[in-house]
């Protein structure tokens, strides 16, 4: 008989079961017994497309939100942007003729308390947005007292009115009603602002809010040619305005005024930088997810092999009665499509929940729109993932079954016959690996980061498999050790059916995964708290007006002798084209795109600036008064394709100027001294108004008193010029890099917890082989002590090995992230991973004792008669 047709006759020959395939039919039939031994299974696949489909659709419904609010965001429905220079009288009146119009300005500057009629010196950086009467365009201010603008802006008794932040009330120990500097001016603070629709388009804030009107702003002394500024004028089209309404004005406007040099968004891009953090955090945790769905890959095939192996007898009578090697795979590979399709359903779930959910738990802390919904898109490609996951672990050993003869089925659980599956197994089992590395490429928001990431996955994979074939080698060829318990030990670590390679694979992946996080935790932790303050400037001083740059230096040589006062000129410019190619036609690599998104700090000089190093190309020389020429930091230069010679535009000002590279440097960033992307040689900006930067560093370190005393002389000397105190800043940053880890650590502890499923499962697939080496040896003489004892053993042995490698393999991973994907040196941290491998054995011995524990507690007789 050569076919399984004929050999089973099928149940309910006139219902719908009888159409239905064979294969299926009998899938469905031997799934009525329940679903024992996939658990571990579903669930993996669960956890996996669970992490995919819910990061994915929480990344999209912040994507939406910002675009359903980006007319609020934005403060209107187009904002053109200008740095240092405000358009003039014919270009205000030009956008004026397509809506109502408003101008912002926001700048940094130093606040001072005043106590009576003067200052009592206590200062802090402020944010300052200055309005006029027609803001905001879209939304509502909220104020505590509310009021209306005229009566909060209108000067009386020798100030303007201003709203400010809460925080800096708290700061200066201020309350509504009392008063402060900026610049030249007092300012009374009559209110508190509790919503500032607009805040989010303003980027990341170094300083508490500080409204003000643009009659104030002026008043302060502080718009100076130069000076740090931005100028951006909201545009507010008819309600029913549709984009490309929209695109017909940005497309007017550059017609008109080819050279502006000013920026533009749009309500559908209201912060391009938020929308591409947002996309980076989305990939990064996505290839957690993946990676928990390669964890779980594990789990499928171990449960995959398990079920073949207590359907020995199942399979070697429809093998004896004339079913065919590719019926029986057909079986079980509709089986594991069925189990794998309710793991995915359930993920699909719990994922197409979770932005409702983090709307409902966290709307109120997260400081972005969310706009909830289904995404039909994202659920789709996560159920794709994990399918595909399933196909490529359980091919191979579906595929294994099919050239086995009956009598080696029986005979496998003492004499192992483990062979490679025909070839098309071998095609399917790589066609389906194949497609899962294509889509997770393809779908990357960098795409070279995700195959990294992919080919780092496969050769963890590869390099754990080859581990655990060489610990089963070593253990089968180890000299006969003395005692019988490290024997027995030893042998179950290479016997048939151990559980070696999967706890080599559970285990190490997941070990490598957690040291990655930690070894980056700690060196972010280094980086921002401890190493970068060390050596740091204590302050920035931007705003320095080139006239009063000698008073400025003689202040604080006079009043910090000790410390390195470096001071440099400073523009703003934006690229418009490199190497004679626009700048939006530019095609450049992922980590080097930032430098055409927006204005850019410039500076010239004709000596090299301290911090950088040529590394190509010649530098100019003292008396250079030749074609404009640019040196361009190298590695920027290269995700641009650009080389020494190529010519790069720069509006500048309003004027477009075209400079040759004549150089590459290298930049040592992390010394935070100045240093620009691009620095030009003198005679460009020759004439052009510009201001100054400056960093201060004492030599021999300083306090918080020191500092205080001296940005408190400052403030009152030079209220104009704008001190930004570098502690302050890094605290900033090392915050907000702590939350991001926190929230990385959230994610993958998904993978780990798939990790665990996976070895738990590994050890209760096995609990039957323990069960009768527990009987045969009890039956010997051996003892429930002895037998935990040898076991103890086996998973010390297996947990210490796989736990250092995880922790070599993770403290590799972790270097090339930091060293390659921040930028920043590496220090290994040696306490972190050494715990990590205690914890990781401790975890492996715990698990094993207790799924070998109730093996134990077996008695012979009923085993035995089974046998």
């Amino acid at each position: 008989m050569t076919s399984l047709t004929p050999a089973l006759p099928s149940p309910d020959t006139n219902g719908a079961f009888s159409r239905l395939p064979l294969p299926l039919r009998f899938a469905l039939r031997e799934m009525r017994g329940g679903l024992r031994g996939f658990y571990v299974f579903i669930a993996c696949i669960a956890l996996g497309v669970m992490a995919i489909s819910g990061v994915m659709a929480t990344a999209q419904s912040l994507v939406d939100g910002l675009a359903h609010d980006g007319r609020t965001i934005l403060g209107g429905d187009l904002a053109f942007s200008l740095i240092h220079r405000e358009v003039d009288a014919g270009q205000k009146q030009f956008l004026s003729q397509y809506g109502a119009l408003s101008t912002v300005a926001t700048m940094r500057a130093m606040a001072r308390k005043e106590v009576g009629d003067k200052s009592d010196g206590q200062t802090a950086l402020v944010d300052i947005k200055a309005v006029d009467s027609a803001y905001p365009l879209v939304g509502t201010l909220g104020l505590d007292p509310p009021m209306a603008l005229p009566d909060l802006f209108a000067e009386k008794d020798g100030a303007y009115g201003a709203a400010v932040d809460p925080s800096l009330l708290a700061q200066l120990g201020l309350s509504v009603g009392d008063r402060v500097s900026v610049g030249n001016t007092s300012f009374q603070l009559r209110s508190s602002i509790t919503d500032e629709p607009d805040k989010i388009a303003g980027g990341i804030a170094y300083g508490p809010r500080f409204l003000i009107s643009d009659q104030a702003l002026r008043a302060t002394g502080l718009v100076q040619p130069g000076s740090l500024i931005r100028w951006h004028y909201r545009l507010r089209l008819p309600e029913n305005a549709t984009d490309r309404q929209l695109q017909t004005v940005i497309d007017a406007t550059k017609a008109r005024y080819p050279d502006s040099g000013m920026e533009v968004r749009t309500r559908r891009n209201v912060s391009p930088q938020l929308e591409r953090d947002v996309d980076r955090f989305t990939q990064f945790l996505t290839l957690v997810g993946l990676t928990s769905l390669l964890i779980g890959g594990v789990g499928v095939a171990n449960a995959v092999t398990s079920h073949l192996d207590r359907k020995r007898n199942v399979i070697a009578t429809l093998k004896a009665t004339g079913a065919t090697g590719g019926s029986i795979f057909l079986v079980y590979l509709a089986q594991v499509l069925m189990l794998a399709a309710i793991g995915t359903l359930i993920g699909l779930c719990i994922g197409a929940a979770m932005p409702f959910a983090v709307k409902a738990a966290f709307g109120t802390i997260i400081p972005l729109p969310m706009a909830p919904a289904l995404h039909p898109v994202s659920l789709a490609v996560s159920a794709i993932y994990g399918l595909l996951t399933a196909l490529a672990f359980a091919f191979w050993p579906l595929g294994r079954a099919h050239d086995i003869r009956v009598s080696a089925l029986f005979r496998d659980e003492v004499e192992a016959t483990r062979q490679w599956p025909r070839l098309r197994y071998v095609i399917g089992t790589l066609a389906a690996a194949a497609i899962l590395v294509t889509l997770a490429i393809a779908l990357a928001y960098d795409r070279k980061i995700a195959a990294v990431f992919v080919a780092s996955a496969i050769g963890v994979l590869i390099v754990l498999r080859l581990l655990a074939a060489a610990l089963m080698t070593i253990a089968r060829r180890a000299p006969r050790a003395g005692h019988a318990l490290v024997r027995l030990a030893i042998a179950n670590i290479h016997r048939p059916g151990a559980l070696t390679p999967t706890v080599v694979l559970s285990l190490g992946l997941g070990l490598s995964l957690l040291v990655t996080l930690v070894e980056i935790d700690g060196n972010l932790r280094n980086q921002f708290a401890a190493a970068l303050p060390d050596r740091a400037p204590s302050f920035f001083f931007i705003d320095i007006p080139a006239k009063d740059g000698d008073a400025f230096a003689a202040f604080i040589h006079q009043h910090a002798p000790d410390a390195a006062l470096e001071t440099v000129p400073m523009l703003r410019g934006r690229i418009v084209s490199a190497n004679n190619i626009p700048a939006d036609k530019i095609k450049p690599d992922s980590d080097a795109a930032w430098v055409l998104q927006s204005d850019r700090g410039i500076s010239y000089t004709d000596t090299v600036p301290q911090g950088s190093r040529i590394v190509a190309g010649k530098w100019w020389g003292k008396d250079y008064d030749g074609p404009p020429q640019v040196s361009f930091e190298r590695k920027l230069a290269n995700g641009l394709h650009l080389k020494i010679g190529d010519p790069v535009t720069v509006n500048v000002l309003g004027r477009t100027i075209t400079a040759k590279i004549s150089n590459l440097r290298d930049v040592d960033w992390q010394s935070l001294g100045i240093n620009f992307v691009m620095v030009f040689s003198p005679n460009t900006f020759r004439g052009a108004p510009h201001t100054h930067i400056a960093t201060l560093t004492y030599n021999n370190g300083s306090d918080a008193r020191t500092e205080g005393q001296l940005l408190r002389d400052m403030s009152k000397t030079f209220p104009t010029i704008t001190a930004v105190r570098v502690k302050e800043v890094l605290e900033a940053v090392a915050t907000l890099v702590s939350k991001l880890v926190l929230g990385i650590r959230g994610a993958s502890l998904i993978t780990l917890l798939a990790a665990g499923l996976v070895l738990g499962g590994a050890l209760a697939a096995g609990h039957r082989h323990r069960v009768y080496d527990a009987v045969i040896l009890k039956t010997l003489g051996a003892t429930r002590a002895k037998l935990l004892a040898a076991y103890t053993l086996e998973y010390c042995l297996l947990g210490s090995v796989t736990a250092v490698l995880g922790v070599g393999a993770g403290s590799v991973a972790a270097w090339l992230v930091v060293t390659r994907s921040m930028s920043l040196p590496f220090t290994w941290q040696a306490g972190p991973a050494l715990l990590t491998v205690f914890g990781g054995l401790v975890f492996t011995v715990i698990l094993g004792l207790i799924g070998t524990y109730s093996a134990l507690g077996h008695k012979p007789a009923p085993v035995l008669r089974n046998l």
